[in-house]
């Protein structure tokens, strides 16, 4: 009877410790390549600045997909020339966004204006499971149109994919920045 009060007093005392708590909520470490950038390097109405780690597919129309294979994920562009159908245009655009407020959280926007190069916009951030997280944008409003989107070679996850997104958002940002008109 001593050996068993014994080793239930060793198993008490050893098991009072320090008070249990709940272990912080981890996060999952990514790590993403430092951005670099480079001119397009494909002929184009249009010229912007895209990430050293993208591949890109050249499509007809003067169409182009920016690929980041590490992410599976793709900036999609579209360009089309303005024919006295710019209303036309914008409509799309912003009907293309407004598609996934079925699906999304929050649809915020950002104008863009740059009156020396004269490149105007706007950047569409959708937040939730939407098949597209980022969309912009631009045209000079008399010949040019261009539009991008991001897409993911998977079901969207928000949350799973909001680091990556973010990432991209960045560059798609900078693509914006840095358009400019190669025809006038």
């Amino acid at each position: 009877m001593r050996k068993l009060i014994g080793i239930v007093m060793c198993v008490v005392l050893w098991g009072c410790g320090a008070d249990p708590f709940p272990k912080p909520k981890a996060y999952l470490s990514l790590n993403y390549p430092k951005k670099e950038f480079r001119k397009l390097p494909v002929k184009r109405p249009y010229q912007f600045d895209i990430p050293e780690n993208t591949e890109i597919k050249d499509l007809p129309k003067q169409w182009l997909k920016i690929k980041y294979p590490a992410l599976k994920a793709s900036v999609d562009i579209t360009y089309r020339p303005v024919q006295g159908n710019l209303r036309e245009l914008l409509l799309e655009s912003e009907k293309l966004v407004l598609e996934h407020t079925v699906k999304a959280d929050n649809i915020s926007y950002i104008n863009y204006f740059n009156d020396e190069t004269k490149v105007f916009g706007k950047l569409c951030e959708i937040s939730g499971n939407a098949a597209s997280q980022v969309q912009f944008h631009v045209t000079d409003s008399t010949k040019h149109f261009l539009k991008a989107s991001l897409f993911f070679y998977a079901k969207p996850n928000y949350d799973s994919i909001y680091p990556a997104v973010e990432y991209i958002k960045k560059d798609m940002i900078r693509m914006m920045e840095t358009c400019e008109w190669t025809t006038k």
